[in-house]
């Protein structure tokens, strides 16, 4: 995969991307926003070589995609990046810190089997993160994020469905998700059967390639989402359901990566239940609810109004929006590991905005989000609940509180 220059000549500099950027609203630079990167992109592909600088502000982009959103133009701005991540592993020589760090967060993070080791020793990483961070702030940001994870809750390989079958689906574990929020899963296997969907999750799925992807890695993010296609090619299902914001972006970017249409859809939870329509009684939930927009569901995707409909619908619950909603929290999929400083930023500002809601939950439909904005709530001494979308829609169809 090399630089394209024609999608690199659709911009035209206007700018209407920077107030969208969240690395130019930090720090102002024009290197930092996308089109002062599209800048260094043309340098590089008329010759320039890939120095430490313009690789710096390559890797400072979270990839939030804001600015595809605000373009008038049509920039593809986030096959730009992608490709240029690629470039910059193939030609850029790190640290040998970073590159230690780098090696660490992609030989653990898309394996769930490995992740599942840490299971022991996450209710220590809260209290080890300052120790940690002494060390390496990458590390310690490792800790600093770590959720409290409940009991791993193993789910068939079908869930049937509740009352008349309307459909059948696959269903995406993921890694992060998976290991660290499987009661996401569980939730999300309950509203689709009460939803009256059989759902199919295969054994063997393993990381979908997301965080490779967004990162540069072209070899492994391939040999991952080939694994991911041959798994549920081989489980018959004509559409994959997915509950993870990052996973479902790039499950639907297939067939560039891979160069072949995959022989099944993707669509994430809330899009999918939205197109079905409701059959399934929704009990009250008293609750005051700030919906979070995840970057990779709300710019990559699209998916905007799908969420906010269904928690909409459910009675008695309050849906409050969050300032600066289209601003990323930091996160980023392996962002706030590798850029601590630029990611806790983030998520101290975007903590802020939750916190002017006066919401007893949040609510996101990505792991990272939750992570990451759960952590910079308890940095600010303001925690507050935090749930996915299916686990909402699970309380109310089956009438027990959050």
């Amino acid at each position: 995969m090399s630089l394209d220059p024609e999608l690199i000549n659709d911009c035209v500099h206007c700018g209407f991307c920077l107030p969208t950027c969240p690395t130019y609203a930090l720090w102002g630079e024009e290197m930092d926003s996308p089109r002062g990167r599209i800048h260094l992109m043309k340098q590089h592909v008329e010759g320039t070589p890939m120095t430490p600088e313009m690789a710096g502000h390559f890797d400072a982009c979270l990839g939030c995609m804001a600015c595809v959103t605000a373009c008038p133009s049509g920039v593809r701005y986030d096959r730009l990046i992608e490709q240029t991540r690629v470039e910059v592993e193939r030609q850029h020589v790190r640290e040998p810190r970073e590159r230690a760090v780098r090696g660490l967060v992609f030989s653990l993070f898309p394996y769930p089997r490995r992740l599942r080791l840490l299971r022991p020793g996450m209710w220590l990483a809260e209290r080890l993160a300052p120790f940690l961070g002494r060390a390496n702030p990458s590390l310690g940001a490792m800790a600093a994020l770590a959720p409290r994870v409940e009991h791993r809750q193993r789910l068939p390989r079908v869930v049937r469905a509740r009352g008349e079958r309307r459909a059948v689906v696959g269903m995406l574990t993921g890694c992060v998700q998976g290991e660290f929020f499987p009661q996401v899963n569980a939730a999300t296997a309950r509203v689709l059967s009460l939803e009256g969907c059989d759902v199919v999750i295969p054994r063997g799925q393993g990381c979908c390639g997301a965080l490779s992807v967004h990162s540069g890695l072209d070899g492994q993010a391939r040999r991952l989402a080939s694994r991911t296609v041959r798994v549920f090619e081989r489980a018959g299902v004509d559409t994959v359901v997915v509950n993870a914001a990052g996973c479902g972006s790039s499950m639907k970017e297939y067939a560039e990566l891979l160069g072949r249409e995959p022989g099944f859809r993707v669509m994430d939870l809330s899009e999918y239940l939205a197109e079905l329509g409701p059959v399934a009684k929704r009990h009250p939930l008293p609750v005051t609810v700030a919906y979070h927009d995840a970057c990779h569901l709300a710019h990559a995707q699209g998916v905007r109004s799908q969420p906010r409909e269904l928690l909409g619908a459910i009675p008695e619950l309050e849906l409050r929006e969050i300032p600066e909603s289209a601003i990323c929290c930091g996160s980023a999929g392996t962002y706030n590991l590798l850029q601590p400083q630029a990611a806790r930023d983030l998520g101290d500002r975007k903590a802020k905005a939750v916190g002017t809601t006066g919401a007893e939950l949040l609510v996101s439909a990505n792991p990272g989000c939750t992570m990451q904005i759960a952590a910079a709530m308890r940095r600010g001494g303001a925690e507050i609940r935090v749930a996915h979308t299916a686990e909402v829609l699970d309380a109310s169809l089956r009438g027990v509180s959050l």
